[in-house]
């Protein structure tokens, strides 16, 4: 199927809002991956025992060809991909791709786009709760004046772009059905960002914060729930290790915050970190029992 056959399956909405079944909404976890999931296991421990209220997406390289167990839930999950290039349109190509598979099951209701470097920080129910039981969607979306926001504006998208419409936001996002199929079926804004938003301009940091603050800002927590590390100087945020994995740290990032929730405060903010390296996979599943509440 052509990626425009995709995205007009996936863009289709019923009439008639009463389902002729019932179902058990679901939540889409949509992995954008260069090939293998080293945290694979951490996953596995994640999902297992909760069979019907997730999905699994995997966009990797079209050239990786490592199989995966039968009984993994990875298995067979892997999408129709392309190429994927960093700074290019062609990334976010692949997380509308991965949108728009998952819109083609109604049983899903929220969709996460995840790294093959992301982690999960509470257990799955903590986690499916959260998300299903959320009013908005979890886009980090901001007016960023500096250099790096403003300054990544390119006067040719006016005057169907305006400065004033201009976000900035991270890559890695949570949004409900609604605000999915209205990112797949965008074909106004899209070919302009295709067209004038090139590096320095990083379409993947803009055009959906772009999108969502310009049309549905209303349906937009404006804030992600993936935490990363941006401390550090640089283009890409701080990498974690082995020895980097305590209680203490974990703990930090899970309840070091404060934000809104439905109108509530509350300290959990982040539901997946990132970027954690392959090395961190065995110290994270010797804390998840205790610490994230997976089953040993």
């Amino acid at each position: 199927m052509s990626d425009e056959e995709l995205f007009w399956r996936a863009s289709m909405v019923p009439r008639i809002q009463k389902l002729p079944y019932k179902y058990v909404p679901k939540v889409a976890f949509m992995f954008l991956t260069k090939g293998p999931l080293p945290l694979g296991p951490l996953w596995e421990k994640f999902f297992e025992g909760h069979e019907g209220l997730y999905s699994v997406y995997v966009h990797a390289h079209p050239d990786f060809n490592e199989s995966v167990p039968e009984d993994s839930v990875f298995h067979g999950r892997r999408i129709h991909s392309q190429p994927v290039y960093w700074g290019t349109s062609t990334m976010l190509d692949a997380e509308r791709r991965l949108l728009a598979n998952a819109l083609l099951d109604f049983s899903n209701q929220r969709f996460v786009l995840l790294s093959e470097s992301c982690i999960p920080l509470f257990n799955f129910t903590t986690t499916y709760d959260y998300l299903i039981n959320s009013n908005l969607s979890f886009l980090s979306s901001f007016d960023d004046p500096r250099k790096p926001g403003r300054g990544r504006y390119n006067p040719q998208m006016y005057p169907i772009i305006n400065i004033t419409n201009w976000r900035k936001g991270s890559q890695w996002f949570e949004v409900h059905r609604e605000l999915a199929i209205h990112i797949v079926s965008d074909c106004k804004y899209y070919p302009i960002f295709q067209e004038y938003c090139h590096p320095p301009c990083y379409i993947d940091e803009h055009y959906i914060p772009t999108l969502v603050n310009l049309l549905y800002s209303e349906l937009n927590s404006k804030r992600s729930i993936t935490w990363v590390d941006w401390s550090r100087a640089g283009p890409h945020p701080g990498k974690f290790g082995g020895s980097d994995i305590t209680d203490e740290f974990l703990n930090q990032i899970r309840f070091g915050s404060e934000c809104d929730y439905n109108g509530n405060t509350t300290s959990i903010c982040f539901l997946f970190a990132r970027k954690f390296m392959p090395n961190t996979l065995e110290p994270l599943l010797r804390v998840a029992p205790l610490l994230l509440g997976f089953d040993p």
